[in-house]
């Protein structure tokens, strides 16, 4: 069984971050990019708020840079998905799709969360135009536009806020009769006159000629007959959660009841000594691609000081 130093799964801003700092501090690491190489960058259209970027850069582009520097410091990438892994002891061992295995003194897992659909075949054609899983990261572009957002809690209308700050309109549309969101969250959403909740109401598909212009919409109150509409606005945000990739972890890693895995204090430590966490994988709050790479810069740090 090959036998790695140490180990990072995942390839977004964390794992990257992780690979250059692990290879400087000699620690000869091995990446395995996993199901989506890039991360949730590259299915990003523009990105604003990277710092070093004055102009707009492209997710896909900015990680093209991220994985070339790796590749600079000689660090050995592979392509490989993680299906298995034993962390009952050092060193830990991994099982990858391809039916290689590997062991490892450290581990950094970096690898992410993915944003939750609503599984319409027009979020798929549509996705980096116009459809977006991140208000933060691409409200940007809609500056005085009309854009809706899907989705009832916190998230949700965290999102409305920041895009009414933006945007000219903002749709809430939400499935269910209520809000779930904390009651500040609620009354400021309510009060918010560029935001209009559109309650048991649900996005049927999207629709547009080179990008989205629109959607189909059904609303039902309780036993009444539905009611089918076309909506029209420019973006379309999906804040109904996200899904930490650590299905492969457990029961080993200890995660919160979300799933996310469970660091120590300010620090990238998990419950498992050598073992570390960085990136969304680890972050239900901020998700941010630059929060994303000093967190795997801190997890390349401690784990060179595990290893020492």
């Amino acid at each position: 069984m090959e036998h790695i130093r140490c180990l990072i799964l995942g390839s977004g801003p964390a794992g990257y971050t992780a690979a250059i700092y692990a290879s400087r501090a000699n620690l000869s690491p091995v990446v395995y990019e996993g199901l989506q190489p890039g991360g949730q960058l590259t299915i990003t259209d523009m990105v604003e708020n990277f710092p070093s970027h004055p102009e707009a850069i492209s997710g896909p582009e900015l990680m093209d840079l991220m994985r070339k520097q790796v590749e600079k410091f000689g660090v050995d990438i592979r392509q490989h998905i993680c299906i298995k892994s034993d962390l009952s002891a050092a060193p830990y061992k991994f099982t990858f799709e391809d039916g290689s295995e590997v062991e490892a003194d450290s581990v950094i897992i970096a690898t992410g969360a993915s944003a939750k659909f609503l599984g319409l075949e027009s979020e798929e054609k549509y996705r980096g135009m116009g459809v977006s899983a991140c208000a933060t990261c691409d409200g940007f572009f809609y500056r005085k536009k009309v854009v809706a957002v899907v989705g009832g809690g916190d998230t949700a209308c965290g999102e409305a806020l920041y895009l009414a700050g933006l945007a000219s309109k903002v749709y809430l549309i939400v499935r269910k009769p209520f809000l779930r969101a904390s009651q500040i969250l609620q009354d400021r959403v309510k009060n918010n006159p560029k935001i209009e909740i559109l309650f048991e109401t649900n996005t049927v598909e999207l629709y547009g000629e080179n990008g989205v212009e629109g959607g189909h919409l059904v609303y039902r109150k309780g036993d009444q007959d539905e009611r089918r509409y076309d909506l029209p606005f420019d973006g379309f945000f999906l804040a109904i959660g996200h899904n930490p990739n650590t299905d492969v972890f457990k029961p080993w890693i200890e995660t919160d009841e979300n799933g996310f895995i469970k660091t120590k204090g300010d620090t990238p430590c998990t419950n498992i000594p050598g073992v570390f966490a960085a990136g969304d994988v680890a972050d239900p709050r901020y998700r941010q691609a630059i929060v994303a790479a000093g967190s795997g810069c801190k997890a390349a740090m401690e784990a060179e000081k595990y290893l020492l």
